[in-house]
């Protein structure tokens, strides 16, 4: 059995070993340095971090590389991801270390699990078979279990914790069913094998469907669509504010590359069967986001069941791949999903970066209240969240608009018009609660008048974030251009 090995090809995956390496490196520093020097251990993340950017950006070709088996592919969707999920991990370490360090949170253990999440995050986004696929997907969803309990103190957070758990675990048992449907219609985990079998018509499809049909719910509960959301407003209200920024944000990515790799790259032949369970899935989570939001007075539980109606607009983009028809229309709607996903994961980093910015010790910003009068107690960031509300909202010019804009295109472009116009009434009726914050920074009195008090490195980069969220706004053909030409040479 020996004499058959045959040895992998290692260097598309030098940012994933690179990153495992500074991780056990990190674990053994920790081990020796007290609680007073933690910045040695925050320091090294943010090292690895943007050590896996360069090596990725160094050794990006343009090539579809496959090995370990073909369990594993390097080409440019996986890089472009990998370089934004490497971005938005760089902003929660650096907006999450005051709020952690006010706390005595700031453990060895926090910037561990941090790494082991983004390793599991790029394995899902490079994964070319479905056991890859589900072993990225538990070592991240494993890292994000044992972070949201972080806070061992805190009820609030331990509960959360179990029901992100125990949800977590049934998600992960339907996706696993569906993989072993999937296997006993086509005889093969490897994504390209699966797209092959059904090519040839070889596969039993009644079996795929209904495999498919678990699939699916897998990556809705990934997500957190409707009707696999329960766990969102939840996990968000009760885990501790950096690790709801972290939730809310670079998992996005990792999710919308599973959801690409498995229903466009393998079961594109049953697209018009999956298809229609996202254009349900998008319906009800734009719907139920949107108006759950309105009702609510905790702004992380407004932002979660936000996110419920912007995963809703990204799937929308993903199942408006038209089918049998120009190609063209088809990469113009998964960029416009990609694009999306870019754009949710930038706007939602900035929203929950503010409020970290706006806790202190023994004070946390939840409630709407926290931001009455932010216009004067700190004009430059109440402007910043004034852009990142509009954004979300989708009011011209910011990013926000124009990802649903494509989206809107594409679906219109599909023929889905009717769908169309029910998401933009239900983007006019989410418009209330976001200009709802806006009101309060600049038409009410401050019931707190605490100075702001930040690390320099913390307000710079929201500045950026926030910058980032009007420029990609008014200059948005950048970004969609770096959507599209990666999905083209990848696809």
């Amino acid at each position: 059995m020996l004499n058959n090995f045959v040895t992998p090809d290692l260097f598309p995956v030098i940012p994933e070993i690179f990153l495992l390496t500074m991780a056990c490196v990190i674990l053994l520093v920790d081990a020796f340095i007290g609680n007073g020097k933690r910045w040695i251990t925050s320091f090294l993340t943010l090292l690895t971090l943007i050590g896996c950017a360069l090596i990725t950006y160094l050794t990006m070709d343009g090539q579809v590389v496959l090995t370990f088996s073909n369990m594993f592919v390097d080409d440019l969707l996986a890089d472009f991801l990998k370089l934004m999920l490497y971005l938005s991990m760089i902003v929660v370490v650096i907006y999450s270390r005051d709020w952690l360090a006010a706390r005595q949170l700031d453990k060895g253990e926090y910037y561990l699990l941090v790494l082991f999440a983004t390793l599991g995050m790029m394995v899902m986004i490079s994964a070319a078979h479905f056991l890859s696929i589900y072993l990225g997907l538990e070592l991240m969803s494993l890292s994000l279990y044992a972070l949201v309990a972080l806070d061992r103190d805190s009820p609030k957070a331990t509960e959360a914790a179990m029901k992100y758990f125990i949800l977590g675990a049934l998600a992960s048992g339907l996706l696993l069913y569906g993989m072993s449907m999937v296997y006993g219609a086509t005889g093969t985990l490897e994504i390209g094998g699966v797209a092959q079998a059904l090519h040839l018509g070889v596969a039993n499809k009644t079996v795929l469907v209904f495999g498919l049909v678990f699939i699916v719910s897998g990556i809705a509960f990934k997500l957190g669509a409707v009707p696999f959301h329960m766990w969102v407003p939840d996990v968000y209200q009760g885990a501790p504010t950096p690790i709801t920024l972290l939730i809310a944000s670079a998992p996005k990515l990792a999710a919308f590359a599973m959801a690409l790799r498995m229903l466009v790259y393998g079961l594109f032949e049953l697209a018009e069967h999956w298809q229609q369970m996202l254009l349900i899935l998008a319906v009800l989570s734009i719907a139920l986001g949107n108006l759950a939001a309105i009702a609510q007075t905790n702004i992380k539980r407004m932002l979660a069941y936000s996110t419920i109606s912007h995963m809703g607009f990204m799937l929308l983009g993903l199942m408006s791949g038209t089918v049998g028809a120009d190609r063209h229309f088809a990469l113009n709607a998964y960029s416009s999903a990609m694009y999306y996903s870019v754009a949710y994961v930038l706007m939602s980093a900035g929203a929950f970066g503010v409020i970290l910015l706006l806790s202190r010790a023994g004070y946390d910003a939840e409630h709407l209240e926290d931001f009455k009068g932010l216009n004067q107690r700190s004009p430059w960031f109440a402007a910043v969240m004034l852009a990142i509300m509009f954004s979300m909202a989708g009011v011209p010019f910011f990013v926000g608009f124009f990802a649903k804009f494509s989206v809107l295109l594409a679906a219109v472009d599909a023929g889905h018009i009717a769908v169309a116009v029910f998401a933009v009434m239900f983007s006019l009726i989410g418009a209330f609660y976001y200009l709802r914050v806006v009101k309060l920074m600049y038409f009410d009195a401050p019931v707190d008048a605490a100075p702001i008090v930040a690390s320099p490195d913390m307000r710079f980069l929201l500045s950026l974030n926030g910058a980032a969220v009007a420029l990609f706004g008014i200059f948005p053909d950048a970004l969609m251009s770096l959507c599209t030409y990666a999905l083209l040479r990848s696809l």
